[in-house]
Formats: C-alpha cells, structure tokens, sequence
C-alpha cells in the first residue's frame, strides 16, 4: 500500500503505533483502502492540534474527516488532494483556510461549522464541483463575491454568522435546493430569494426581519419546510398561498395578531407552529388543512376557536396553552384521531361533552383553568387509558 510513512507520522501524533483500517468509510479514527490506495481517512475527535505537511502526498484520498479536534490551521499540502471529494473540519478553532484549498476542484462537500473563521477565500468560486457548503457558527461579516456563481451547489448552510445583509446575487444559486440563513442578523431579505426553482428548504428564522418579500411566494417548490420564526413580523405576503407544496411552517416568536384568511390553501400543511405571537382567533379557512397533523398555538391571546377546527381529521396534537379560551366549539369531537389535546392555562369554565366522544385521545390536560364542575365523562376516559390531568 502507497504512503504508509504517512500513515506512520499520523500515528505517531496519535501516540500510537499504527491506524486501523476502517470496513467501511463509517466515521471511526482509521483509513479506508480500495485498489492499494487510500480513499477515505478519518481523524474525528483525536484531540490534534497538528497535521503534519505530508498529508498532501495521500493524492488518492476522496474524503477527509478531520471533525472535533484543535486546528487552528491547516497545511497548505491540503491543496494537493486533487482527488478530494469530502472536507469534514467540523467543531476545530480555524480563523481562515490555506489558500491552496481552492486546487481541490473536485471537492463536493466541505463542512466548516463551528470554527472561528472570519472570511473564506476570495476564490472560493473555483469549487464548481461544490454541491454542500456548511459553515454554520462561525465570524463571518461578509462573503466573496465568487460565492454565488457555485452553480452547483445544493446546500447552502450559512446560518449564524454576523453577515447583516446579503446580496442580491444569491438568486444567481440557481441550483440550490436547501437555504439555512438563520441567526445572520438580517433586516431584509433579497428579492431574489424568490428565485429559486428548486428550493425544498429555507430557514430565514431568529434574524430582525419586519417584513419578506413578495417573491417568496414563487418557491412553489417548497416542501420541507419554511422557518420564519423569531423576528418581527406582523404580517405575510399574500403571495406565500401559492406554497401548496409546503409540509411544515413555523412563524412562532412575531408579532402576528391574525392569520391570513389564504392560510387554507398551503394544503399540503402537516405542521403549522404559531405560538408566542398576538393572535386572538384562528380563521374559518384553518378547517381547509385536510393533511394537518400537528397544531402549537401556545402563548397567544385565541379567546375562540372557530367550528371548522373540527374539520381537521389528520390531526394528532393541538396545543393550546396558555391563550384565553372560555369555551370549545362542539366539532371538537369530530377530531377522530387527536392523540394529544393540551389546554392549560386558559378560562375555561367547562368543556364540551363532544370530547369524550374522542376515540384515540391519549392525553389531555385542562390544568389551570376555572372547570369547577368536572364531567362525568373524564373518568370514562382515564378507565380506556386517556391520561387527564386536571
């Protein structure tokens, strides 16, 4: 096998006198070989402070995991792995990148998160094979500009750095298909945000944002999820009722005193996640949301409920927490398959008989509110297995 000196002089700064070879390219501290060469070479959480420069000579090897140790740089010799694919620099202490990195042309994935990097390279652009990019948690206030014309890449993982604004280049991403911006302080979003065909993702959560464009409502390829919680929105642009493809919305911590009537049209809606804004009711059209299975309202001021709510047959959790109901609507116990129904800390003064009618109920709490007469129903519950706390 090629360069085992290499392998030698790792080991010896592992305080051992060999590295195992690794089944598989699973993660473990060890190397993987195929046809004589190495490809894959794992040293994640080996407490290394050090990689010695003849690193470069393993120009065979694919993948990298250098995860969880003690860089504060690395060798410019990285520039020699022609053959990198995969870059793993995870949880290290590295305040910038050798500026031969850019040589690896092949590379596809490099993971950067948690480091104290204040810039990338300027010609971070000659990644064209890029397709993942993770440099979460780190001291960005500003990204080069050949950052955008990465056409390749999928993932775009830039969340929590102090960047404050970006540019309306970033449309340029044609290919992306996952955005994680959150925690960059930002005030504004570009317009072309909405540009993006592809998109399944987007997280623009715990930024300053007051309001989002209108060409985010042309990412109708949206079906994971959209994170718009934490900022200081009061209201949504009309144009997001075109995301009928989107299967999780989070919008908690704003300002929301009302849903958008066209809430009922994201009808592929499985989890909607509005606690801890100003909401006082929900609107007729939340009935519409035929595949709903989860719904945290905790924390508003929702005095009522209206009857459509009874409409949602997929749903599983209603919480409802902490808001100033007095009263439930009787369609209550068209929810055949709630399994968890939390009401604490409301004004309820009694419940309605349509909920002992509720066949998969497995939890309900109505602690903390004014029911000084309870049904005789609860206990029929409690017998079936229904946990009450009350």
């Amino acid at each position: 096998m090629n360069n085992t000196h290499v392998l030698t002089s790792l080991a010896k700064l592992l305080g051992d006198h060999s590295l195992p070879e690794l089944n598989s390219d699973s993660g473990d501290v060890g190397y993987h070989v195929e046809n004589g060469e190495i490809i894959a070479l794992s040293l994640r959480g080996c407490d290394l402070h050090e990689l010695p420069e003849s690193i470069g000579q393993l120009d065979s090897l694919q993948e990298l995991d250098l995860t969880g140790n003690h860089f504060y740089s690395l060798p410019a010799s990285l520039g020699h792995l022609r053959q990198l694919k995969a870059l793993y620099v995870d949880d290290n202490h590295l305040t910038a990148l050798p500026a031969s990195l850019t040589n690896l042309t092949q590379l596809q994935e490099l993971h950067l998160d948690l480091n104290e990097l204040t810039s990338l390279p300027e010609n971070i652009g000659n990644f064209q094979s890029l397709t993942h990019l993770y440099v979460r948690r780190n001291h960005l206030k500003h990204l080069p500009d050949s950052l955008w014309t990465l056409s390749n890449l999928q993932i775009a993982s830039l969340g929590e750095n102090p960047l404050g604004l970006l540019p309306e280049s970033i449309g340029d991403l044609q290919n992306l298909r996952q955005l994680y911006i959150h925690n960059n302080d930002l005030t504004a979003l570009p317009q072309r945000t909405g540009d993006f065909k592809h998109l399944t993702t987007l997280d623009i959560g715990h930024n300053a944002l007051s309001t989002l464009p209108e060409s985010l409502g042309n990412l109708t390829s949206l079906t994971d999820f959209l994170y718009i919680s934490d900022n200081q929105l009061s209201h949504l642009p009309d144009s997001l009722s075109n995301l009928t493809n989107l299967t999780y919305l989070g919008m908690t911590h704003n300002q929301f005193t009302a849903l958008p009537d066209w809430i009922g049209s994201l009808s592929s809606l499985q989890e909607l996640r509005i606690y801890n804004n100003q909401l006082t009711t929900l609107p007729d059209s939340i009935g519409q949301l035929a595949y709903l299975r989860e719904l945290h309202a905790t924390a508003n001021r929702i005095a009522a409920l209206p009857e459509s709510i009874g409409s949602l047959n997929q749903l599983t959790l209603l919480d409802l927490r902490n808001n100033r109901l007095r009263g439930l609507p009787d369609s209550f116990g068209q929810l055949r398959n709630l399994e968890q129904l939390d009401l604490r800390s409301n004004r309820l003064t009694a419940l309605p008989d349509s909920l002992s009618q509720l066949p998969g109920l497995k939890k309900l709490d109505i602690r903390w509110n004014k029911i000084h007469l309870k049904p005789n129903w609860l206990n029929a519950l409690n017998e079936r297995g229904c946990k009450i706390y009350q």
